[in-house]
């Protein structure tokens, strides 16, 4: 017997979510924070490579993320890892950049996807397929015409990767925001006058995919309009974006440090980590990412710079085996609790700063409604 028409409506329903079809979400952003569905929201985020750890892994990696007061997981994208070989794919295992994206969207978290390509992250030849460098006439990140066809083929295959699989927020997926290049401000004085074509080249190959979701730059002053421009460092609570127009947003809060062969194990106290977030959202923030929140392993022959260890612990919340880091898991888990109990407030206006004296400051921000509580 055929069900009722109200259930076979339910049904059809759920089906319909289920194939990412019912909740798709507009995701711009103001000069306050991203907007979601017409609303600001304050977000926080963790770095987790999907290749730094297993497939196994990801999903008890994500839930102790998830249970941390995480909003966001944020990964590169690793061209040499997907393309070892001109032409030819690689997504299986720890490769497997789709199921990592979907593990995310299952445990109900958003994704910043940053594709780069080029990624540093302490990956072998900053994530650069090898083959790359032995294209005639190639000359890497800049105004260069082989190297543009090679970055906009890679970064179209994994967006329209995305696409196929209806990743981004605008089709139902969790992918909210994307990142193309990677900290080029701190090398573009190298490469003259064709840094800032690259760039603004960079931007319009971006947006021309038509993702639906902003996309940002980080470390990147003269970011064009309407790629945001964000901060990297262990505090980023002075940064101000290059337009009125931009959110403030911190793509790397780092967490500790990579480890070398030889030095010293990175140690950064949660005290000061916790107040380095503490004071960005007093600041004006509404969006931070943890570099890292999970660091993991550099597999195989992954790890790129000099005397780069197979670790990549980071000194992260979660550690390189996936187990919590105390106190500073749950430090940071009380701090979120804080942050997200005054969301309503610190989006609702601009904050006005008073100085009380010296290393004492009063931050405002005017919300009537009791919100805090």
């Amino acid at each position: 017997m055929a069900p009722p028409p109200l259930l076979q409506f339910l049904l059809l329903l759920l089906l319909c979510c289920d194939l990412q079809l019912c909740a798709a979400a507009n995701v711009s952003y103001d000069h306050r924070a991203l907007v979601v569905d017409g609303s600001r929201r304050v977000l926080i985020s963790g770095s987790i490579h999907y290749p730094r750890s297993t497939p196994e892994m990801w999903p008890d990696l994500i839930d102790k993320s998830k249970d941390g007061g995480l909003d966001v997981i944020e990964t590169y994208v690793f061209w040499n890892l997907h393309e070892p070989v001109q032409g030819q794919y690689d997504f299986e295992g720890r490769k497997d950049l789709v199921r990592f994206v979907k593990t995310v969207a299952s445990a109900g978290l958003y994704v910043h996807l940053r594709i780069g390509p080029y990624v540093c992250a302490e990956w072998n030849y900053g994530g650069f397929p090898v083959w790359l460098h032995f294209i005639p006439g190639i000359k890497f990140r800049t105004d260069n015409e082989p190297f543009k066809r090679e970055m906009q083929r890679f970064t179209a295959k994994i967006v329209d990767m995305m696409k196929q699989e209806k990743l981004y927020a605008s089709q139902g997926g969790p992918i909210i925001l994307s990142q193309i290049e990677n900290e080029y401000g701190n090398v573009d004085e190298h490469y003259g006058p064709a840094a800032k074509t690259y760039i603004n080249w960079s931007a319009s190959m971006a947006t021309s995919l038509d993702t639906g979701v902003p996309w940002v730059m980080c470390q990147q002053s003269d970011a064009p309009d309407p790629i945001i421009n964000t901060c990297n460092g262990f505090y980023c609570d002075q940064f101000t974006p290059n337009s009125n127009q931009k959110p403030k947003i911190w793509t790397e809060n780092w967490s500790g440090w990579f480890l070398d062969f030889g030095g010293r194990v990175p140690y950064r106290p949660v005290e000061d980590l916790a107040f380095s977030v503490a004071r960005f959202f007093q600041r004006g923030g509404t969006f931070q990412n943890y570099y890292m929140y999970h660091g993991g392993t550099n597999f195989g022959r992954s790890s790129g710079g000099p005397f780069i260890s197979t670790s990549y612990d980071y000194d992260a919340p979660i550690d390189e085996y996936g187990i919590v880091r105390q106190p500073k898991w749950g430090h940071l888990r009380d701090l979120h609790k804080a942050i997200k109990l005054c969301e309503k407030a610190l989006i609702a206006t601009d904050p006005t700063y008073t100085s009380l004296g010296p290393n004492l400051e009063v931050s405002n921000y005017a919300y009537y409604p009791t919100s805090c509580i």
